[in-house]
């Protein structure tokens, strides 16, 4: 099924999208040791608005220092109740972080909405994309890679 829209979310104390797969991975293992669903959850303050359109197949893409270089397909969205009393929403991932063609973005607060048209595509698994990934950010912009 085709997204109608995904979100892009900073992914804030990652160094490298190394960082995002190792937490990632030791989250799980601490649910699954726990018995519970290991797929990662992302809370967050806001319900998306949009969220039947997420759900039709949309992604999380995940900014690492200033650049999109990752996606989670989102499986669902779980009412969440934090410690406060406060209802909150678990953007509930699958486990597959799919590496896509790097794209600067400015910091922002929050999530926000990306159309299908404005996301990166996925990376083909051919030799540029073992580029650092500013340098494929860079010659992107120019319309080499």
């Amino acid at each position: 099924m085709t997204a109608k829209v995904h979100l892009v979310k900073l992914c804030v104390g990652a160094e490298a999208l190394s960082d995002l797969e190792e937490w990632q991975r030791r989250r799980a293992a601490e649910k699954r040791a726990a018995e519970q669903d290991p797929r990662p959850m992302h809370v967050t303050r806001m319900w998306p608005r949009r969220a039947d359109e997420l759900l039709g197949g949309g992604s999380l893409y995940w900014v690492i220092k200033g650049m999109i270089l990752a996606r989670q397909q989102i499986a669902e969205l779980r009412k969440c109740l934090g410690e406060d009393g406060i209802e909150r929403c678990g953007i509930v991932l699958e486990p597959e972080i799919v590496r896509v063609a790097p794209r600067p973005r400015r910091p922002f607060q929050g999530w926000r909405y990306l159309s299908p048209e404005d996301a990166p595509p996925d990376l083909s698994g051919s030799a540029e994309d073992d580029l650092p990934p500013a340098l494929a950010a860079e010659l992107a912009a120019i319309g080499i890679v």
